[in-house]
């Protein structure tokens, strides 16, 4: 067995981890298949996490980790939605397809869903989507009083959806459709005169 300690251990095991549930998927997964294939053995498992729940969390959040995209400014809300999705093709989709199809099992037996696994990675940590819209009111695009979360995620549940729907990246056409089409629209529409404290019209 290899003699690795601290982060450097705990790195080998996540990324040990995250190829066996890539590999075998979340029902095949075990512990002990883990340390094998990190070179190392059970009870050092244990003592950093108590089950494979705990474990597989722990590697979602590691593999998730090690797909950061850089959040772009382009100056303009539309080319920050493009370019966040673009790179999210480059580096997440994998990401996306495997949890999708591996973890069933995961979310049926702590009876949660994707979202609130999603919700556990994020850790409180503001999203992609709220930092792109919030430079967006900023830069006077956006109307801050239309805003709602679902509206402020809308752009990134749809772009999700498309490669949960066909299991591969996103194409440049579809996701300028999502954003001119649908999310554009929604996020710089205005409200009306009277919400505004402006004269209705007659």
């Amino acid at each position: 067995m290899q003699r690795r300690r601290g982060k450097d251990l705990e790195n080998a095991l996540l990324e040990a981890a995250w190829a066996e549930l890539a590999e075998r998927g979340y029902a095949a997964f075990t512990l002990e298949a883990v340390a094998k294939r990190a070179g190392t053995s059970t009870p050092v498992m244990y003592r950093r996490w108590a089950n494979k729940t705990v474990m597989v969390q722990a590697a979602i959040a590691h593999a998730s980790s090690q797909r950061v995209i850089d959040i772009p400014d382009t100056g303009t809300l539309r080319g920050d939605l493009i370019a966040i999705m673009q790179a999210a093709n480059a580096s997440r989709t994998d990401l996306l397809v495997a949890t999708a199809i591996l973890l069933d099992g995961y979310f049926s037996e702590t009876g949660s869903n994707p979202d609130q696994l999603r919700e556990q990675i994020l850790a409180g940590r503001r999203s992609a989507a709220e930092t792109i819209v919030q430079r967006a009111v900023q830069r006077e695009e956006v109307d801050a009083s239309l805003l709602e979360p679902r509206l402020i995620s809308l752009a990134f549940d749809l772009f999700r959806h498309e490669v949960l729907m066909t299991l591969k990246p996103v194409s440049n056409e579809a996701i300028e459709r999502i954003v001119d089409g649908i999310a554009l629209p929604l996020l710089t529409r205005q409200a009306p005169p009277e919400a505004r404290g402006g004269p209705s019209a007659s």
